[in-house]
């Protein structure tokens, strides 16, 4: 009984252990919802109330991207779905922007259609870089449904060389 018990116990020592460190490898996430607030520091949270007034947070997750800890934050602005991501520190990585396809621009829009014709768009955000403390366009991030019905994510240049293709890993 008492070697049972001890079983148990080390089987749930175990499970424990490979747990922990599952949750601790490089790039884990774990999705947190606007009720959870409370466990994004306090600098992150000034940095995004600052840039972002008034934002309402919908979901965020802490991210270990390169050893970095970074805050990927989603929410709502003025209608707008805008994600952003923050350091630990406080410093803004980027920033993203729900935006309707009429605003992009035709040499993404171009390449796109090259890439795949007759492709629905199913999310477009705007991505925007703070380097030296401004704000600079980076890109555009499409989330398409292709004409043979695979979702695909895209991300290109504003002057429209393709970045990044979730299609090239099939």
């Amino acid at each position: 009984m008492i070697q049972a018990r001890i079983k148990r116990m080390c089987s749930f020592l175990l499970a424990y252990v490979i747990l922990c460190f599952f949750f601790s490898l490089p790039g884990y996430s774990q999705e947190k919802n606007s009720s959870d607030i409370d466990m994004i520091p306090r600098p992150v949270l000034e940095t995004l109330n600052t840039k972002f007034p008034n934002a309402v947070i919908s979901k965020w997750t802490k991210e270990n991207e390169d050893s970095l800890i970074i805050y990927d934050i989603e929410f709502e602005k003025d209608g707008l779905k805008i994600e952003t991501d923050i350091k630990v520190d406080g410093t803004i990585h980027n920033w993203e922007k729900q935006i309707e396809l009429e605003e992009v621009p035709k040499p993404v829009k171009d390449a796109v259609e090259k890439k795949y014709p007759k492709y629905i768009p199913e999310e477009i955000m705007m991505i925007t870089a703070i380097i030296d403390g401004k704000d600079v366009l980076e890109g555009y991030e499409i989330v398409l449904l292709t004409s043979d019905n695979k979702k695909v994510e895209v991300t290109v240049a504003p002057d429209g060389k393709i970045l990044e293709d979730s299609g090239e890993d099939e």
